[in-house]
């Protein structure tokens, strides 16, 4: 009752010049068109005035530009140094010059989230921006490409998830995903990179979209990043339970690759760091909604 793995190719397209081999992959196409949403829903609720306190959106067109290169920087930055802090120090720490070569792969989206954080607490500052507001803009514009990324990580039939029976259960292709040591036959494991998908992506989307352009959150700094923070989290530690634990955590001793463990049971080192952002993400949500509503800094143009 498995499902055969869609013969679909990490690259768009690819050509050759010379004996250099370049390639258009879905990963990167993921964030490429992820962050022109974003900048397309920015741009949006810039664009309506009533959205925000005061009538007056937090921040100019022309901020909006500047706001996506910082936006790009911390993403790649953060996203690169999370992988290799969170998920292979000893590698690296004997590999440094491997740090770079992100077109080898390995990026850690709690990285890439604190990459963006310390770039909008330095946009906001030098522009003068209510800080809460541009943090609220960055909410509502992330799970579309949270959503396309994770589904380019299906495609690659990378990151896939833990071995199972259900009858959406996926064939993924190679040695590794095939290391199914109770089963016999083909090793089906459940999607998980579409659960992700579904609910970093869609579900969330659809929620803080819903509460910034229908019940008008954004006059409110900060609630929708509580509810961003929460959402992630809860999805996340939510698939963590479906999806195939990163090798380096995985021994003979410990299948299920916890990094704290209590008997049978423990967390993942995707639950541990969501839990945090989980934490925060209530708080902060509790306390803007206690806050009166703020004026923006300034109008767009």
């Amino acid at each position: 009752m498995a499902i055969p793995f869609p013969n679909i190719s990490p690259e768009i397209f690819s050509f050759d010049i010379g004996s250099m081999h370049f390639a258009v992959r879905w990963y990167a196409m993921g964030y490429i068109v992820g962050i022109a949403i974003g900048w397309a829903i920015i741009r949006a609720a810039i664009k309506r005035p009533w959205l925000w306190a005061g009538d007056r959106a937090g921040m100019t067109l022309e901020q909006l530009e500047s706001l996506v290169t910082w936006m790009v920087v911390g993403i790649i930055v953060g996203g690169r140094l999370g992988f290799v802090l969170f998920y292979q120090p000893a590698y690296y720490l004997a590999n440094p010059l491997d740090i770079p070569k992100v077109w080898q792969g390995g990026m850690s989206f709690h990285g890439g989230f604190l990459g963006v954080v310390v770039g909008v607490i330095l946009f906001a500052r030098r522009h003068g921006l209510v800080l809460g507001t541009t943090s609220d803009l960055l909410a509502i514009a992330t799970p579309p490409a949270l959503g396309l990324v994770r589904t380019a990580n299906f495609i690659n039939a990378e990151l896939w998830g833990r071995p199972t029976d259900a009858p959406w259960g996926v064939i993924f292709p190679g040695e590794a995903a095939q290391a199914c040591a109770t089963l016999a036959g083909p090793c089906a494991r459940h999607p998980s990179q579409l659960y992700e998908a579904g609910l970093e992506g869609i579900v969330l989307s659809l929620i803080l979209l819903t509460l910034a352009f229908r019940f008008l959150w954004l006059k409110r700094p900060w609630m929708l990043t509580g509810v961003f923070l929460a959402g992630y989290g809860v999805s996340r530690f939510i698939v963590e339970f479906y999806r195939q634990a990163d090798p380096q955590f995985i021994t003979a001793d410990n299948p299920m690759g916890h990094v704290i463990r209590l008997g049978e049971a423990g967390l993942t080192m995707g639950q541990v760091l969501s839990t945090p952002m989980i934490v925060v993400g209530i708080a902060l949500l509790l306390w803007a909604a206690r806050r009166p509503a703020a004026p923006t800094a300034m109008a767009a143009t």
